[in-house]
Parts: structure tokens; C-alpha cells; sequence
């Protein structure tokens, strides 16, 4: 239910990418000129044209294509993640019964990681079902975005938040991806914490980690 939750609050978000502009591009060696990575969302401060390891240049169009579609994912489930683990950890939960044997307010208690091990296995298999379809469907696109088809985009439901001026568009895409950058970095420190004690000194003591 908390995934669910959680999903809800991020349609806006994650729609920024439906319909995608994406079209197919030309990048040149250095990946910065004109209709290469500068023009695309994303490329912003304060770590513009961030790529230590030159893997924007690594393949063809349809490898940048691929990067971006993956890094958009990883995004998404981290901005899901980093909202469900606050979320939990801040003991807040839905009235009543998970399953017949596990309270949401039993959940409520434990710390996040520790709570999806509670969860029957029923419960987690139905979970981890839904992500496998969302991923099917978003991958099952009659044109694939590796061949200049749209990015993948909300599958349950397909909700459409795109702003019509290509200006504007661009810079909630950007907002996207940068807050999905973020979260990425917060989860990885959120797991660190909770399963590392000490390696996060600004969430020692946190009584959810």
C-alpha cells in the first residue's frame, strides 16, 4: 500500500518524460556540441557535463539512448524509495491489516528494511510482480527508445503532465532527473546507514536507521 501511496505522489513527477521529444541526435566525440549533450534534459549545475568515465561517447545514439532511459529509471525507484523509507521511518501507516497476521502499525515500528522482511511473501511477490510488468510494458513500446521512440513514461496510469512549450518541458525534465539524482544518492545513504552502523555520521542516532 505505501508503494502505492508513494507511486501516487510521483506521477507528476515521473510524467515529465510522457510524450518524451527525445528524437534521435548526433553526438559528437566530446559529447558538448550542438545537438549533443548540451541539448539534452538533464545537462544543468551545478555538475554540468558530469561524465568522468566518457560513457556518454561510449557507443552509438542508440547507447546514449539506453544510458538515459536507464538513469530516468533509476530515478524514479529512487525517488519511490527515498519517500517510502521517510515515509516509514516516520512511523506513519494506514489504519488496519496488512494480511490476516501483520498490522500496518506493526510495520509502523520497525525500521523500513526490516519491515519488507515482515511483509508475507505473498504480499512482497505481488510487489516485486508489478514492477516486472511495469517493465515489460514500458520495454514492449512499437517503436523501442533506443530507435528514436519516446522514453519510458508512467505505465499505471498513463497520466500526461507535459507542458506543450518545448522550453518549459525541458526544464521539468531536468527537474526530474536532477531530483532522481538525488534520491539515488539519499537511498544509497539510507541503506549505508541502516546496515553499516556509523558510515553516515549525519544520520547516527536516527532511530530509523
Amino acid at each position: 500500500m505505501k508503494v502505492i501511496s508513494c507511486l501516487v505522489a510521483l506521477l507528476g513527477s515521473a510524467a515529465a518524460f510522457a510524450p518524451s521529444q527525445q528524437g534521435v541526435r548526433s553526438v559528437a566525440v566530446n559529447g558538448l556540441t550542438d545537438g549533443g549533450l548540451g541539448d539534452m534534459p538533464g545537462f544543468t549545475a551545478p555538475f554540468k557535463g558530469f561524465d568522468p568515465l566518457g560513457l556518454a561517447t561510449l557507443g552509438s545514439d542508440s547507447t546514449l539512448a539506453w544510458f538515459r532511459a536507464a538513469e530516468l529509471k533509476h530515478s524514479r525507484v529512487a525517488m519511490l524509495a527515498t519517500t517510502g523509507y521517510l515515509v516509514q521511518g516516520a512511523g506513519i501507516h494506514f489504519p488496519g491489516q496488512l494480511s490476516s497476521d501483520v498490522s500496518f502499525e506493526s510495520l509502523s515500528t520497525m525500521k523500513p528494511l526490516d519491515a519488507w522482511d515482515a511483509i508475507p511473501e505473498g504480499g512482497r511477490n505481488q510487489i516485486i510482480f508489478t514492477i516486472f510488468l511495469a517493465e515489460l510494458i514500458s520495454e514492449s513500446k512499437p517503436v523501442h527508445y533506443t530507435k528514436g521512440g519516446d522514453y519510458p513514461t508512467i505505465v499505471f496510469p498513463p497520466v500526461n503532465f507535459m507542458p506543450e512549450s518545448a522550453e518549459k518541458a525541458k526544464i521539468q525534465q531536468s527537474r526530474e532527473l536532477n531530483n532522481g539524482r538525488l534520491a539515488m544518492i539519499a537511498i544509497i545513504s539510507f541503506c549505508a546507514a541502516a546496515n553499516i552502523p556509523g558510515s553516515v555520521p549525519a544520520l547516527i542516532g536516527n532511530p530509523a536507521f
